[in-house]
Formats: C-alpha cells, sequence, structure tokens
C-alpha cells in the first residue's frame, strides 16, 4: 500500500480524461467537418436537379401546348370538312 500515490493516480486519471476530451473533440470536428462537405455536396446536387427538373418541366409545357395546338386545328379542320360536304350534297 505504501507503493500507491494517490495523487499520482488521480493526476493519470485526470489526464486520461483530459485526453479523451481532446480525441473526442477532434474526431467530433472532423466527423462535423464531413458532414458539413456532404451537406453542401447535397446542396449543389439539389440545385443541380432543380435546374435540371425546371428544364425538363418546360419542355414538357411546350410541347403540350403544341399537342394542344394541333389537336384544336385538326378539331377544326375535322368541323369544318363536314360541314363542307353537307354542302356539296345539298347541291
Amino acid at each position: 500500500m505504501a507503493d500507491f500515490d494517490l495523487g499520482e493516480g488521480l493526476r493519470k486519471v485526470m489526464l486520461a480524461g483530459i485526453g479523451a476530451l481532446a480525441t473526442g473533440y477532434e474526431k467530433g470536428n472532423e466527423i462535423v467537418e464531413d458532414l458539413v462537405k456532404k451537406g453542401e455536396l447535397t446542396v449543389e446536387q439539389g440545385k443541380a436537379l432543380n435546374t435540371e427538373l425546371k428544364r425538363k418541366v418546360g419542355e414538357s409545357l411546350v410541347n403540350d401546348a403544341n399537342k394542344d395546338d394541333a389537336a384544336k386545328e385538326q378539331a377544326e379542320t375535322t368541323d369544318a370538312k363536314p360541314a363542307e360536304d353537307a354542302e356539296d350534297k345539298a347541291e
């Protein structure tokens, strides 16, 4: 029992605790930095995806508008032909 120094034991435990905190802090910072980098990557990818989606939606709207115009033109010509045919038959 005489060989055991309580002060030295407490000192080692305290230093080990400080070392553990410092190591945890460093690892925590690395993890946070990695998460931030991944988050920035995700934001950049999200912006690119958003731009691509806007472009596709715009193209789709233009295509739909063109289809609607073509359908209206076809309906107008289809509606006009029977009326003309009816006039030809009446003569």
